[in-house]
């Protein structure tokens, strides 16, 4: 396979378990969890959990992943889309409230192929980064239910210091724009539970509230018809000690300036607890004795 699935276009030749691209993934997804998952948005997550799949690999590099041991230490097993359609059915028989692809991009083509194969009757959610092909998008279309797109940053030169992402302000707009149109307004079933819709998630980070709520803005001007779900869970994990600016978690001060500045936008959506910045709420990486 030659390879142009994330904005990256790296047209890298990829074989089943390897490849030559910015990913350095193979074709077959690698996956390091599947399991009922309680630490999303509370309209995804309920009472039973949203049925999170985590792929590793990512198409970005940012110096503070929570993940990074498996967006880019390798960890995790592979799946067929055979073996990942029964997964999808796994998850729903133990009553979770959507399948939730956390970090997909670059296993797109299989995705589609274990969605033909089996489509549960639950939302699926399309959990990524924001750096997003629109023509990758497009053909998920009428397969995805609920977009749940990080959009990092309004300043490109923060998003290629921090994650190595050229012109990620400008793809993220492209791609959010995009999951609104397959999806229209948020739709919710009678027990408060998504079924439709797009939220955007922005992490504040440490010394950048200026770039927080720059994000907002653009949130307010462009993007009307999505919830946004503002994140205080920044732990300086990875590489992030490395960087001055990074290399501590956020103050309440500098909260309560980017919600301040949330609540005066009118935006609708979620707001997360700065107690919820802790290393304890990073799942275990050991797919498959993580799927039960």
């Amino acid at each position: 396979m030659i390879c142009n699935l994330c904005p990256r276009k790296c047209f890298a030749r990829r074989e089943e378990r390897e490849g030559a691209g910015f990913c350095g993934l193979g074709t077959i997804p690698k996956v390091a969890r599947i399991a009922p998952h309680m630490w999303e948005e509370p309209c995804l997550s309920g009472k039973n959990g949203s049925g999170a799949v985590f792929f590793s690999g990512c198409t970005m590099r940012c110096v503070f992943c929570q993940n990074h041991e498996i967006s880019a230490g390798g960890k995790g097993s592979f799946l067929t889309a055979s073996e990942l359609a029964d997964e999808f059915k796994r998850l729903e028989s133990l009553g979770v409230h959507n399948i939730n692809l956390v970090s997909p991009t670059p296993y797109v083509p299989s995705i589609v192929r274990a969605l033909g194969i089996y489509r549960p009757s639950v939302p699926i959610v399309y959990n990524s980064s924001g750096y997003e092909s629109v023509e990758t998008l497009k053909t998920l279309e009428g397969l995805i239910d609920i977009y749940l797109p990080d959009f990092k940053y309004a300043d490109d030169s923060l998003a290629q210091a921090y994650s190595q992402a050229e012109k990620y302000t400008e793809t993220a707009e492209s791609a959010i724009t995009e999951m609104l149109r397959q999806t229209g307004s948020p739709r919710f079933d009678d027990d408060g539970m998504m079924r439709k819709g797009v939220i955007i998630r922005h992490l504040v980070l440490p010394n950048h509230t200026k770039n927080s709520i720059a994000v907002l803005e653009k949130i307010a001007e462009r993007f009307g018809g999505a919830l946004v779900s503002l994140m205080g869970q920044y732990t300086p994990v990875y590489k992030a000690k490395e960087h001055e600016k990074l290399n501590r978690k956020i103050t309440a001060r500098e909260y309560e300036k980017v919600k301040q500045r949330l609540f005066e936008l009118d935006l609708d959506g979620f707001v997360q607890e700065l107690s919820s910045a802790d290393e304890r709420y990073i799942p275990d990486w050991d797919y498959p004795n993580s799927n039960r």
